[in-house]
């Protein structure tokens, strides 16, 4: 808490929001102007330097009409989209907004309202190919290149000082919070340095490839997969990997969620095969089993509740720690909406004392190569991620189960985390999907859910090294976009 004071000829615009003064983003910024360029983002349009607008609310009817990502703002996490955004839109709907948002490669989206979630932003990659944005999130277009680099301005929002601001500036409008217009208040210190603004966009250009050549891996991999337990053959790895940059961005397609549920079908079955008083017609869907069946000859087919009682996996649940305990301190808690892209986002929204983790440490038992699985929710269930030595000090909720491999060589973490998201893992999970009271699980239903395993020990390694790779690929690049981003801002550059 910080206390000040200012006289009244200072307060602007009615504001009389105490954070909106705070005095020591002004004293850093003031630090800042030896070596930076501090200018706000409002003369920077007035410059032509930069513009920026506002996405559109497109109406609930037109949510699942198909697969073209709508981004909303909980779709942009660790830098990025998510590779499989919670809704999706029609052609013709894309069609109507595409010409008037014209998104591009380098544009950067940045959330505008919300809570917790105003600031984040993402660069748009060579595979972000279609897409509508709403209207909580603001576009950024750096129109003069040569006055103010794209990688250079990503890094800049992303430094301490601005994201500091951000929230300086943030306030409530009727039920959320916003930046608004102030956005065009924030300030962007920019290195005057013309060598230390080369070395910093040349990094970031290299981290943001590598993260995007990852996440092109991620959302093609469940095809992969597919492929891969169906023929045994590890061909279309092979041929997926020798592909350059842009040969991937032509295969990239534009997927969501609903592809999880699968097509609509109809069929009977005789009352004698009722499960539990289970009624649900999707639990019973016959096109699971034909494509288990076709994957017997190359795999083992076993469920999750099996090789847990084999002792080859362990799972369980986390604990609600209660939300006196939010805010407590910066270890992260991790929830069901803290996953993006089989990672762990580095900004978990709610953080816990030191003596709440020493409460729960030993009965979580967190440790890298742990995954995460979503279990309560209704998109996200399923999602997946894996806990790396960077957030392996951290607590998870009830809502998730921890999956641990107890046998690396035979069911490696990393190959565990592809099978789980296979299509066929995937709409199994989607299948045992029920409501509980107000909210979605999959309750103890995971128990049911088969996997399957590679029977080649060699075709098990293979799939293993390319998802560790990507993993821990992604994961350095994600690191470096952070130490850049302080780099940008450093006093003594």
């Amino acid at each position: 808490m910080i206390n000040y004071w200012i006289n009244s000829k200072d307060i602007r615009n009615g504001i009389f929001i105490p954070k909106y003064y705070d005095p020591e983003i002004k004293k850093e910024l003031e630090n800042l102007k030896e070596t930076h360029d501090c200018i706000s983002i409002g003369e920077l349009v007035k410059k032509g330097i930069i513009e920026h607008s506002t996405g559109d609310e497109i109406g609930k009817h037109a949510y699942g009409t198909g697969n073209i990502p709508f981004v909303r703002t909980s779709d942009i996490s660790n830098w990025e989209i998510k590779t499989i955004p919670k809704q999706g839109v029609s052609r013709e709907i894309y069609e109507e907004y595409a010409e008037k948002q014209d998104v591009r490669e380098g544009d950067i989206l940045l959330v505008r309202d919300g809570t917790y979630l105003i600031g984040h932003n993402c660069f748009i990659s060579k595979i972000d190919k279609e897409l509508v944005y709403q209207s909580h999130i603001i576009k950024i277009r750096i129109k003069m290149v040569h006055e103010l680099e794209p990688e250079l301005f990503f890094l800049l929002l992303n430094s301490e000082i601005v994201q500091q601001q951000i929230r300086a500036v943030q306030f409530t409008a009727d039920i959320i919070d916003t930046i608004g217009q102030r956005f065009n208040e924030i300030i962007i210190p920019i290195p005057k340095s013309i060598e230390l603004r080369k070395q910093l966009v040349e990094s970031a250009r290299d981290s943001i490839n590598s993260r995007v050549a990852g996440k092109a891996f991620i959302k093609h991999c469940p095809r992969i997969i597919e492929n891969i337990l169906l023929t045994g053959d590890m061909k279309a790895m092979e041929e997926y990997s020798a592909l350059s940059l842009e040969q991937i961005t032509e295969l990239a397609t534009s997927d969501t969620v609903t592809l999880e549920f699968g097509g609509f079908n109809n069929f009977t079955i005789s009352s004698k095969d009722i499960v539990n008083n289970i009624y649900i017609p999707r639990y019973y869907d016959p096109t699971i089993d034909e494509e288990l069946s076709n994957l017997e000859e190359m795999c083992t087919l076993i469920s999750l509740g099996d090789l847990k009682k084999n002792q080859l996996i362990d799972y369980y649940t986390g604990d609600e720690i209660g939300k006196m305990a939010y805010g407590t301190g910066d270890i992260p808690f991790l929830r069901t909406s803290d996953f993006s892209n089989w990672e762990i986002k580095y900004n978990a929204k709610q953080g816990i004392s030191e003596e709440i983790f020493e409460e729960y440490k030993t009965k979580q038992d967190v440790q890298a190569e742990d995954i995460l699985l979503v279990r309560d929710g209704t998109y996200l269930i399923g999602t997946s991620s894996m806990i790396t030595n960077f957030d392996d000090k951290s607590l998870f909720c009830g809502g998730l189960y921890k999956i641990r491999s107890l046998d690396k060589e035979y069911l490696d973490p990393y190959l565990l985390l592809g099978l789980l998201n296979s299509y066929i893992v995937k709409r199994q999970i989607r299948t045992k999907q029920f409501t509980r009271d107000v909210i979605d699980t999959i309750g103890n239903r995971l128990d049911e859910v088969i996997i399957p395993i590679p029977k080649s020990e060699e075709t098990r390694r293979a799939i293993s090294k390319i998802i560790k790779t990507t993993i821990e690929s992604r994961i350095l690049a994600r690191q470096s976009i952070n130490e850049l981003a302080v780099k940008a801002t450093e006093k003594n550059n």
